[in-house]
């Protein structure tokens, strides 16, 4: 089987890169919270995953995936996979949510806040429920004008997060699991994205800056880190593909599309994949620029603070490893010899 993306796939995602690269540049990440989010939505995208009959596009997460990796690339901030890909799972009826129109945040389980609540309209708070079975996950819809938001510490200043407590909510009928799933692979798609980004600036520095006569990229301590980080997106990359796969075969019902049909594996080892080469490529970004990567004025920084908070966001690689591991020995973990 062919397991490339597809030309109108990758088209999509040209698309969405041309539009960030020139309403989301730098510059406008230090003034302003939700740039080319308009533009974006006059070219569809947080259609994508919506409904034909609540005006979207109906796509599947594969198709979405190249596209989703520019937004990781471009560190576009806002709610982006909350309103792009959680909501059109839990609400695909909510008027307005192919256009753009309507933001939407997420409380995921065992989160430690919402992300850009205060630039959402709605907010889906995981919760469980005593009658739902133990450890069922139940969403709850909170209206922005209901919930009172406290700032949470964060690395990221543009995911900012706030705990949210709230007096009146609605339950959401759908269940969590399939759009937690979904959120994790999109979250791992930008994380590819942010490493791809964190790659290529430190090649280009390390081209150009200059010690003993020679560039620094010429030292074999560097040139063997940076090519430490691409086989670490080579390798994320297509765990990242293959889960989105497994992802749209089991919304569809088809749990035997994937070989295995362990989509919570696949799930996790995306994220965890992700999120190391990600990490990866931020260790390497601090010690090819040096000093000057921890400056205020360098653009780097805002790259270096999406590595952090993405990977932490819905589950950390040590947790998505540990499930990984849980699937793999069917909780048997003692040593073989």
């Amino acid at each position: 089987m062919n397991f490339a993306f597809t030309p109108d796939q990758l088209a999509l995602a040209e698309t969405v890169r041309d539009v960030l690269a020139e309403h989301c540049p730098a510059s406008a990440l230090r003034t302003e919270r939700l740039p080319a989010w308009d533009r974006l939505a006059a070219v569809g995208f947080f259609g994508l995953l919506v409904p034909p009959e609540a005006d979207g596009l109906g796509l599947r997460l594969v198709d979405a995936l190249p596209a989703l990796e520019e937004t990781g690339r471009a560190c576009l901030p806002g709610p982006v996979v909350e309103t792009a890909v959680v909501a059109p799972y839990l609400l695909p009826g909510v008027p307005k949510l192919a256009s753009g129109a309507v933001r939407v945040s997420v409380v995921p389980p065992g989160g430690v806040g919402a992300p850009d609540a205060d630039l959402a309209d709605l907010i889906v708070v995981a919760g469980t429920s005593p009658g739902a079975g133990t450890g069922a996950v139940v969403p709850r819809l909170v209206a922005r004008e209901s919930a009172r938001l406290r700032p949470v510490p964060g690395p990221d200043p543009c995911r900012r997060l706030s705990e949210v407590s709230f007096t009146e909510s609605t339950p959401v009928e759908r269940p969590f699991a399939p759009a937690l799933r979904a959120a994790t692979v999109a979250t791992a798609a930008q994380l590819i994205g942010v490493a791809r980004r964190l790659l290529d600036v430190s090649v280009a520095y390390a081209g150009a800056r200059r010690q003993f006569g020679a560039p620094i990229g010429s030292f074999q301590a560097v040139k063997h880190r940076l090519a430490d980080v691409a086989v670490g997106i080579a390798f994320a990359a297509p765990l990242v593909h293959r889960a989105a796969l497994s992802v749209d075969a089991r919304s569809g019902g088809d749990v035997d599309a994937q070989p295995g049909g362990d989509v919570e594996r696949d799930v996790s080892a995306a994220k965890a994949a992700a999120g190391e080469a990600a990490d990866l490529a931020a260790r390497a970004a601090l010690q090819t620029h040096g000093a000057i990567g921890y400056t205020e004025e360098l653009d780097l920084r805002f790259w270096l603070a999406r590595a952090w908070s993405l990977s932490a966001a819905y589950g950390g690689a040590a947790e998505h490893r540990a499930r990984v591991r849980e699937s793999l020995t069917g909780g048997v973990t003692r040593r073989y010899p």
